[in-house]
């Protein structure tokens, strides 16, 4: 055996809290970066149309190199749907998280006053025709919310499991429908008054 083999044989490993630690790092930079390349995209599809945005605009304004980019997605609808995914999962997991003890299954009112403040990314969504994937993706994540919920609630306990999750996917539709209703028409009621809307729509339903 050589000393050099010898010698990486007798160095102690390195110990499994730094190991962790150095994982962790790793992951928080990959966050920061997509963070930032999300934003960039975010902003200048406010400011053109999505179509028109190039992945090098991208990148100047994230301060993020080509081949960084190129890791993780494949062009700016890959970027896109991973913000419209994470701000979803952010959601629609929220309340369940935080162990919010309340009849609320969806924060309605944080979610609506967020997109509320996002007006104009919304109707650059709309124009571009992605407005749609938002609103599939929608469902699947908060139907899945709104299922959990319900179980932590104990007051549907002696549902199947089938029918517990076909009015998780119908209340999924109604909170999006409800939400498209708002935006269209001007989003005049509160995002309190929308949150104790459904909330009453939900429960009275469930009843």
């Amino acid at each position: 055996m050589s000393r050099n083999a010898q010698s990486k044989l007798q160095e102690p490993a390195a110990p499994r809290k730094l190991r962790s630690m150095r994982r962790r790092n790793l992951d928080q930079r990959v966050r920061r970066t997509h963070e930032r390349l999300g934003m960039a995209l975010l902003e200048l599809i406010v400011e053109k149309p999505i179509d028109q945005v190039t992945v090098q605009e991208v990148l100047d304004r994230a301060s993020v190199a080509r081949s960084t980019f190129y890791l993780h997605f494949r062009d700016n609808d890959d970027l896109l749907l991973s913000q419209l995914e994470v701000f979803l999962e952010i959601q629609s997991t929220a309340l369940s998280v935080r162990k919010e003890k309340s009849y609320r299954v969806v924060p309605v009112a944080e979610l609506f006053a967020h997109i509320g403040q996002q007006n104009r990314l919304y109707r650059a969504l709309a124009t571009s025709g992605r407005l749609n994937d938002f609103f599939d993706l929608a469902q699947g994540y908060f139907a899945r919310g709104i299922e959990q919920r319900l179980i932590e609630s104990g007051r549907l306990a002696k549902l199947s499991p089938r029918e517990l999750n076909a009015r998780a996917s119908a209340l999924a539709g109604s909170l999006l429908s409800l939400l498209r209703w708002w935006l269209d028409r001007g989003e005049n009621e509160s995002a309190d008054a929308m949150d104790r809307l459904f909330h009453r729509m939900v429960w009275s339903g469930i009843q």
